[in-house]
C-alpha cells in the first residue's frame, strides 16, 4: 500500500524520466472532477447557474415523459379506433353506401315555353360545377372551408381554431366542420347534435373523400345545401333571390349566397336584407384574403346585390303551380327524377289578372268590407290560362279558386233556366213574377218588387228569384241538380227548391267549367293545365290527347241559352261586364247576406269566373255580382282579348249579343203561364219564338257594324211566308 505524503513534505526529483520531466503522482478521477467544480465555482463567485438547474429540472424527466406519452398515445389511438369502429357498426355496410339521389325538380313551363317556377324539395335543377358561376365555389370555399383542397375530409387546424374561439368566447360559435363533413351530414344523417352523429359524420366524410374527387364533392354540396327561404341548391337560391340561373351570378351575388350558409334562416335577404348584405361583405374580405378577388374589385362587389322577390313564393303563378303539381302526380304518379312540365298557363294573363285583383281590392276593400277575390280563366276546351287564388300568395296559400266552396247565388240560375228550356220553354215564354210560397220558404226578389207577366229571357236578365223558384219546381230539383252535374258541377248539390238560388256550395273552378259548354258548342270540359311531361333527357312521359266529346245539350237549347246569357250583359244585371268589341254572355250571382259575389261569363275565346268575399264568411257591404265582380271580369276580358278577332257564340244571335243596354223585348201573348195557381208543365212544342231585331246599333264596334247592318237588312226583307216556314 503506497505511503500517503503530506503536503509539507518535500519530494525529490527522480532520474530517468523522458525530457527531464518530473513524474506527478496519480490523482483520483473524483478528485479531478471536484477540483473542476471548485474552479468553476470560484470563477462564478461560488454559485451554480440558475439556468442549468432549471434545464436539469426539465430535461431529466423527458425520457420518462416520452415513454408514458408513447404509451398513452397508443392507448388513445386504440380507444379512438375502437370508438370509430363501434359507431361504424351502427351504419349500414360500407358496400351499400352510395350518394342518395337528389330530390327531383319539377320545371314548370308556361304556354310560351318560359319558366313559371321550379318545384320540388329543392326548388331548382341540379347544375354541373362547370355550369355554375365560378364565383360561387370561390365564395363558399373562402368563407366555409379555405383548406378544402388540402385536407382529406377533416381539417384539424380549422377544427382547433374553431374550438379556441368557442372557448375564448364561452359559447359555441363555430363548428369547425369541413364542406365534406357538411355534405355527409346533409346526405346521410339526421340534423341532431350528438357525439355519435359527429363520429359517423367523420367516417362518412372520409368515405366521400376516398371515393369522389374534390370537384364532385363541391358539386354535390352546392346542389344540395339549403340557402333559406325554401331554396335548396344553388340554382334554386339564385332564382329565388335574383330571378336568374346560377350560371350568371356576379361576385356580389355569390358572396351573398355563400354568406347564407352560416345561418340560412337568419341571414336570408327575404327577411333581413341588411344583415344579409353585411354578411356578404365578410365573405368578400375572405375571398380577397384567399386571392380569389383583387382589392380593386371590392368597392364594386360590395354594392348590395338586388333581391328579386321580397317574400318566399310571392308571385301569383304559385297558385297555379300548386294545382299543377297535384295534376302531375295524378298523371304519372310519384316523381323520382327531374322532369319538365309544359302547361297551358299564360304568364301575361296571369300577371294581368293578379294586378286587377289587387287593384280592385285596394280601391274597394275597406269601403265595401271585402278582403279576398279569386279569378279563373280557361279556354272553351278547359285549358286554364289564368288562376288567381287570392289577394297575395305570400300571405295565404289557400287557393280560393279551387279549394273554397261557396254559395254561387244567382249564378246557379243558369242551370235552372237551362232545365226549363230542355223541358220545352223558350226565351219568350212568359211566366208570372209574383210572391210565391213553397212550404215555409218564401223567396223574394232583390228589389222587393214584382213585375207580373214577364218573359223567361227578361226574368233571367233581371235575375228574378220568384221565377227561379217556380221554374225549379216545374222542372224538379233533382233534374236541375243532375243537369248541373252533367254540365260540370262536381260538388254535392242538395236537391231542394232553394237550390234555384244557389244555396249549395261550389268552387269557382267547377262553376266556371260548367259555363264552358256555352262557349264550345255544348261539350263538357275538365279544367287542365298539363299538356306534356318529359324527363331531363327529353323522353316524353305524358302527352295530352284530345278526344271528341259529345254535346250534353242540344243545339237549339244552346242557342236559346246563349241568347239569354248575352242579354244579361247587354241589358240585365251584368251590364258592367259589357265588353268593348266582343260578344259575351254571363250571369251575376250574390249569395244571402252579401257573403259571396260572382260573375261567370264567356266569349268564343275564353270562359272566366270571378268571386269576391271574405274568408271568415262575414258579409260584405252590399257587394253584388253585378258590381265589383262584373267590372273586374270586363277589365280582365278586355285585356285578354286584345288583338283577337270577334266571334259569335254558338247559336247566339249576333244582334242580340251586341245590344248595349235596355233594348225592349216584344211581349207576345203568353204561351205558358206559371203561378201559385198553376203547376202546369209546358208542352214540348212551346217557346221557340223568333226574336225580333234590336232597334239600335249605336254602340256596336266598328269592325262588326257591317255584319250587324247586313243582318238587319236580311231580316227586314223577310216575308210572312219566311216566318211561317222558318227561313
Amino acid at each position: 500500500m503506497p505511503r500517503r505524503i503530506h503536503r509539507s513534505q518535500r519530494i525529490e526529483p527522480t532520474m530517468g524520466e523522458p525530457n527531464g520531466r518530473k513524474r506527478q503522482p496519480a490523482v483520483p478521477k473524483t478528485a479531478a472532477k471536484a477540483k473542476s467544480r471548485r474552479s468553476k465555482r470560484a470563477a462564478t463567485g461560488g454559485k451554480s447557474s440558475l439556468f442549468r438547474r432549471i434545464l436539469r429540472f426539465f430535461v431529466r424527466p423527458l425520457p420518462l415523459l416520452a415513454y408514458w406519452a408513447t404509451v398513452l398515445g397508443l392507448w388513445a389511438t386504440i380507444g379512438i379506433v375502437g370508438i370509430f369502429a363501434y359507431y361504424a357498426t351502427q351504419l349500414p355496410s360500407a358496400d351499400t353506401w352510395h350518394v342518395p339521389e337528389r330530390p327531383p325538380n319539377l320545371r314548370l313551363l308556361a304556354d310560351d315555353g318560359s319558366l313559371i317556377v321550379n318545384r320540388g324539395a329543392t326548388g331548382g335543377k341540379a347544375l354541373r360545377l362547370e355550369e355554375m358561376s365560378p364565383y360561387i365555389a370561390q365564395a363558399v370555399i373562402a368563407i366555409e372551408d379555405r383548406r378544402f383542397h388540402a385536407h382529406m375530409g377533416f381539417d384539424p387546424i380549422g377544427f382547433t381554431r374553431a374550438m379556441v374561439r368557442n372557448i375564448s368566447q364561452k359559447k359555441l360559435r363555430e363548428g369547425g366542420s369541413t364542406l365534406t363533413q357538411q355534405l355527409a351530414k346533409n346526405m346521410f344523417l339526421k340534423p341532431e347534435r350528438t357525439f355519435s352523429r359527429k363520429v359517423q359524420e367523420l367516417i362518412l366524410a372520409f368515405w366521400l373523400e376516398a371515393n369522389y374527387s374534390k370537384a364532385d364533392i363541391l358539386e354535390l354540396y352546392l346542389n344540395r345545401v339549403y340557402f333559406g327561404a325554401g331554396a335548396t341548391g344553388v340554382d334554386a337560391a339564385s332564382r329565388r333571390y335574383f330571378g336568374k340561373s346560377a350560371k350568371n351570378v356576379t361576385i356580389a351575388e355569390a358572396a351573398l349566397l355563400a354568406g347564407l350558409l352560416k345561418a340560412p334562416s337568419r341571414y336570408t335577404p327575404a327577411k333581413n336584407p341588411k344583415l344579409a348584405h353585411a354578411r356578404a361583405k365578410t365573405v368578400l374580405k375572405a375571398m380577397q384574403r384567399e386571392g380569389y378577388i383583387k382589392s380593386a374589385q371590392l368597392p364594386e362587389a360590395s354594392k348590395p346585390a338586388g333581391i328579386f322577390a321580397k317574400h318566399f313564393r310571392s308571385g301569383p303563378e304559385h297558385f297555379a303551380a300548386d294545382v299543377i303539381i297535384r295534376e302531375v302526380a295524378q298523371l304519372i304518379g310519384d316523381v323520382k327524377s327531374d322532369i319538365v312540365v309544359e302547361t297551358t298557363l299564360s304568364p301575361y294573363l296571369n300577371t294581368a289578372a293578379q294586378a286587377l285583383v289587387e287593384s280592385s281590392l285596394d280601391a274597394n276593400g275597406k269601403k265595401h268590407k271585402v278582403s279576398q277575390a279569386a279569378l279563373l280563366s280557361m279556354q272553351p276546351d278547359g285549358a286554364v290560362k289564368a288562376m288567381i287564388g287570392g289577394r297575395d300568395y305570400a300571405l295565404s296559400q289557400f287557393n280560393r279558386a279551387v279549394e273554397a266552396r261557396r254559395q254561387p247565388g244567382s249564378a246557379f240560375k243558369t242551370f235552372v233556366w237551362l232545365a226549363a228550356l230542355e223541358s220545352g220553354y223558350g226565351p219568350q215564354s212568359t211566366i208570372i213574377d209574383e210572391p210565391v210560397r213553397i212550404g215555409k220558404w218564401r223567396p223574394e226578389n232583390y228589389d222587393k218588387r214584382y213585375r207580373g207577366e214577364v218573359t223567361l229571357s227578361s226574368a233571367f236578365s233581371q235575375s228574378l228569384n220568384t221565377v227561379a223558384a217556380r221554374l225549379i219546381m216545374q222542372s224538379g230539383p233533382r233534374n236541375v241538380a243532375n243537369l248541373a252535374k252533367r254540365m260540370g258541377i262536381t260538388s254535392k248539390l242538395t236537391a231542394n227548391a232553394s237550390l234555384a238560388l244557389g244555396t249549395s256550395e261550389v268552387s269557382l273552378q267547377e262553376l266556371t267549367a260548367a259555363y264552358a259548354p256555352f262557349a264550345n258548342g255544348g261539350r263538357p270540359v275538365t279544367p287542365y293545365f298539363v299538356t306534356r311531361i318529359s324527363d331531363a333527357k327529353g323522353n316524353v312521359l305524358y302527352q295530352r290527347k284530345t278526344a271528341a266529346v259529345p254535346p250534353v245539350i242540344s243545339a237549339d237549347v244552346l242557342a236559346d241559352m246563349n241568347t239569354m246569357l248575352t242579354k244579361v250583359v247587354a241589358s240585365g244585371t251584368g251590364r258592367r261586364a259589357h265588353m268593348k268589341s266582343h260578344i259575351s254572355g254571363g250571369k251575376t250571382g250574390t249569395s244571402q247576406g252579401f257573403r259571396d259575389a260572382w260573375f261567370v261569363g264567356h266569349t268564343a275565346h275564353l270562359v272566366t269566373g270571378v268571386w269576391f268575399g271574405n274568408d271568415n264568411n262575414s258579409p260584405m257591404r252590399k257587394v253584388t255580382g253585378g258590381g265589383l265582380p262584373a267590372r273586374l271580369w270586363a277589365n280582365f276580358m278586355d285585356t285578354a282579348h286584345e288583338g283577337l278577332a270577334a266571334k259569335e257564340l254558338p247559336g247566339a244571335s249576333l244582334l242580340s249579343a251586341l245590344e248595349p243596354q235596355n233594348i225592349p223585348f216584344p211581349t207576345p201573348r203568353p204561351t205558358v203561364l206559371v203561378s201559385n195557381r198553376s203547376n202546369n208543365v209546358p208542352p214540348a212544342n212551346v217557346g221557340r219564338d223568333q226574336s225580333t231585331a234590336p232597334q239600335t246599333t249605336a254602340s256596336v264596334p266598328n269592325k262588326l257594324r257591317a255584319r250587324v247592318e247586313a243582318e238587319i237588312n236580311k231580316r227586314a226583307k223577310r216575308t210572312i211566308l219566311d216566318l211561317i216556314t222558318g227561313n
